[in-house]
């Protein structure tokens, strides 16, 4: 294993999600204007999620 793969499994758990993220969206060639967009849905409803709790 090299030492970017052991970093990233000892890695928070935010940035192993992100990582994932990134190579969702790039593997899957979405626009990068349109994932942002995507995000800012995503992030006002775990906002709401989480205001609710």
């Amino acid at each position: 294993m090299n030492s970017v793969a052991q970093g990233l499994e000892t890695a928070p758990d935010e940035i192993k999600l992100a990582v994932d993220l990134i190579y969702l969206l790039e593997s899957n060639e979405v626009d990068p204007k349109t994932a942002l967009e995507a995000i800012k849905i995503v992030q006002s409803d775990l906002e709401a999620k989480l205001a609710a709790q």
